[in-house]
């Protein structure tokens, strides 16, 4: 080989040498820049971590909180008790004293409606109503549901209140993100924020035919009767009740939904009251998975009486505790709160075929529909 082929071939060498370090450099930049897949394993054949999502920023509710200040109110309500019954017995007297009941309400119209609570007017005589600038009217009770807990005040607004836009709760979703209006511990117009915790609660106290939101944003005593408003401003929700072991915060409140909230104001301002059907004070309770074998039943199907009381029309027609209730006008029982509902809206006076089973035996009575009388006060 000549000198000049040699350098030739040298050169023709080099050259190779410095592109495949260029081509090499440029695809090792490109997959540091690329985004890793999500199945690529590393070096040790440990299937890579999938890229960390993106943080949202918190909702701003400023805005949509300021305008359900302005729809809100503190409500004031004073009863009168007796004070000594023993001075009544003996002597004739009736010495009394006030009692005042402090919650929250919403304005829901211009021309001067206010829903709240039951248990925040239950006895009152006189009702007032201060506004976030700090105006005070009087309030007249419209109409009272003890047992959705819910009433209807009304005072002369002449269209010049704010108004909380109504919101459709059955379109909520766990973990939505909420704020509570209300009056806690007489600290006006305070606003907390939260989630939904849960849909469609059964009430912690069992005297209520509402299913509750359940929410962890902050609901105190004063709190009852207030709003629950979602981040577009619309009222979902009606602050009633705490579960607490303290009686204070501990994150777990229960609002009325707005769509039952709606439907018992439109009955509140035609009737003034609820008027539901009873067969009698039945502790019920649901029927376990050995009981439905045992009783060769299909699974969730039927509910047990606990307890009942002499003389209610379930009594007399021949039911007994431990029964199992089956189907209610031949549908089935499914739990206790949809029987409980289905004999509420019952007209009154009316015989409702309610099939049973005892033991291994089944049958059927007649029950006679009564009128449901309210529960034991909440105050």
């Amino acid at each position: 080989m000549t000198v000049r082929k040699l350098l030739t071939v040298t050169l023709l060498l080099v050259s190779g040498m410095v592109v495949g370090i260029m081509i090499s450099d440029r695809m090792s930049a490109r997959q540091a820049n690329a985004p890793a897949a999500s199945n690529t394993p590393d070096q040790r054949g440990r299937p890579a971590p999938f890229p960390a999502a993106p943080v949202a920023g918190l909702p701003d509710l400023t805005a949509v909180a300021a305008r359900a200040i302005r729809a809100s109110v503190n409500i004031s309500s004073t009863s009168y008790v007796r004070t000594d019954p023993y001075l009544q017995f003996f002597y004739g007297a009736d010495p009394v004293s006030p009692q005042t009941s402090l919650g929250s309400g919403v304005v829901i119209s211009g021309d001067g409606y206010v829903l709240t609570n039951s248990h925040v007017v239950e006895g009152g005589r006189d009702i007032k109503l201060t506004f976030s600038d700090n105006r005070e009217v009087t309030a007249q009770i419209v109409g009272a549901d003890p047992w959705t807990d819910l009433a209807l005040l009304k005072v002369d607004g002449g269209g010049t209140m704010e108004t909380q836009p109504w919101g459709d709760s059955s379109t909520l979703r766990v973990a939505e993100w909420v704020i509570a209006i209300g009056n806690p511990y007489s600290f006006s117009q305070t606003v907390t924020a939260g989630i939904v915790s849960a849909l469609n609660r059964p009430d912690p106290q069992g005297e209520s035919f509402s299913d509750f939101i359940q929410t962890d944003a902050a609901i105190n005593p004063g709190n009852s009767g207030g709003a629950l408003v979602n981040v577009r401003g619309e009222l979902i929700g009606i602050n009633t009740m705490i579960f607490s072991r303290t009686g204070g915060y501990q994150g777990i409140g229960f609002a009325v939904p707005s769509n039952l909230a709606r439907q018992i104001l439109e009955e509140l301002k035609t009737k003034h009251e609820i008027v539901r059907g009873s067969i009698g004070r039945l502790q019920l309770r649901p029927l376990e998975a050995t009981e439905s074998q045992q009783l060769q039943l299909p699974p969730g199907r039927g509910v047990v009486i606990e307890q009942m009381y002499r003389g209610d029309p379930a009594v007399r027609a021949g039911l007994l505790p431990r029964d199992v209730i089956l189907s209610f006008n031949g549908k089935p029982v499914i739990d206790a709160g949809q029987l409980r509902r289905q004999i509420a809206e019952t007209p009154i006076g009316r015989s409702v075929k309610i099939e049973a089973q005892r033991g291994g035996r089944q049958f059927e009575v007649e029950v006679p529909v009564i009128r449901l009388a309210p529960p034991a006060s909440r105050r």
